[in-house]
């Protein structure tokens, strides 16, 4: 009896492998982490590593601050001396000392001059000639003026003010309050001033995005990590290229749940419980507990620290590859049966674009082979092979 019921199993197993099903089992993704295509039997597979969620991964994970703008264009984006340009209002007033000079009645002893930076980089001051005004700080412009006058005013001095700086634009685009080519002071401003002369985000900064382009560079990052980060709130230049684009962060949640698709996620932050949550959770008859997996392209100092340098390496000659943004195809698992689960849980960030695979029990495919069969063979040995799956 024991023999047949063991050849009754068997059978039943065996079967569970013709049932049409939805996404992988636990044990397929867990025993396809780092092989290589060649070791699957398919040569173009992706490679990728698995890494549990504990409280480690989840501190690393969280505590990672991405510097897309700093890293590309340098905190404080290698901004120089701030000097006019062409095309720059100016208000140059000279005083003289003595009432019978050049710029001097008896009823006032100063002049003031509204000129404008020409093309050639000067503009035109009497008895002084043209003097180059383009390139320098107004310091270094009032000095030119005063080195020209020495030998033709009586003592005199110079302020020069900015009165416009055409020369010194940043076009701010997309969605803002007033999208338009900023105008910079004669001052060092950074991107979240820039973006608050042109209107201010139109949306809210956990779903807007900024890009910056500075010549041939470009880098993007949510607006919400500029206002967390001030290492991102980066100076801009003169030329700079603003674009604000909405873009919800969404995460997509597939396998034993009983809402899957792609869910936005609605809120400044979202960790994995809550992510779930918004799947209304996991079917309690199907799911399995232990298969939890989260599947993401990760930044590549995560990586590493999770992976160490040796198994790093290992997997890149095996084959795994960076996505167009440099970062590595990682699953994180995560196992829902321990009690401190529901604690590192909430500590674990979703990213947007992350999916979420709630893996089915072993026992689905079995119970499914059962109800196909429908006789007395399947009723015989469906107790005996249920306990075997469980048991695994």
């Amino acid at each position: 009896m024991i023999r047949i019921g063991a050849v009754l199993c068997c059978v039943a197993l065996a079967g569970c492998n013709a049932v049409s099903s939805e996404g992988p089992l636990a044990g397929a993704i867990n025993s396809d982490a780092g092989q290589s295509g060649a070791e699957l039997g398919r040569q173009n597979a992706a490679v990728f590593d698995i890494i549990d969620i504990d409280s480690r991964s989840a501190r690393l994970v969280s505590d990672y601050v991405s510097s897309t703008l700093s890293r590309r264009f340098g905190i404080g984006g290698g901004v120089g001396p701030v000097v006019i340009g062409v095309g720059d209002a100016l208000k140059v007033t000279i005083f003289e000392a003595g009432s019978d000079g050049l710029f001097s009645t008896s009823q006032s002893k100063q002049v003031s001059l509204d000129i404008v930076v020409q093309p050639d980089g000067k503009a035109a001051i009497p008895y002084a000639g043209s003097v180059r005004f383009a390139g320098k700080t107004l310091d270094e412009a009032r000095k030119g003026i005063l080195a020209a006058l020495a030998s033709k005013a009586v003592e005199p001095d110079v302020i020069v003010t900015s009165m416009g700086t055409p020369s010194r634009t940043v076009t701010v685009s997309g969605a803002v309050g007033k999208p338009s080519m900023v105008s910079l002071d004669l001052t060092k401003e950074k991107i979240t001033e820039v973006i608050a002369k042109a209107g201010g985000p139109s949306t809210q900064p956990y779903e807007t995005y900024v890009t910056l382009v500075r010549g041939s560079r470009t880098g993007t990052v949510l607006l919400k990590s500029i206002i967390e980060h001030p290492s991102e709130d980066i100076y801009v230049q003169p030329g700079d290229q603003i674009f604000l684009v909405r873009d919800p962060r969404t995460f997509t949640l597939l396998g034993s749940v009983r809402g899957d698709g792609r869910i936005e996620f609605g809120a400044n932050d979202l960790n994995l419980l809550e992510a779930v949550a918004l799947g209304h959770g996991a079917i309690d008859d199907s799911s399995n507990a232990k298969g939890f997996f989260l599947f993401r392209y990760e930044e590549p100092d995560i990586v590493k620290s999770l992976l160490g340098p040796a198994r790093f390496q290992g997997l890149l000659r095996k084959g795994m590859a960076p996505d167009a943004k440099g970062r590595y195809p990682i699953v994180y698992r995560f196992d829902m049966s321990h009690p401190d689960s529901l604690i590192v849980g909430q500590t674990f960030p979703i990213k947007s674009r992350d999916v979420i695979y709630v893996s089915r029990h072993p026992s689905v495919d079995l119970r499914k082979f059962l109800t196909i069969v429908g006789t007395p063979l399947g009723i015989a040995a469906q107790g005996a092979a249920t306990a075997a799956v469980l048991n695994q």
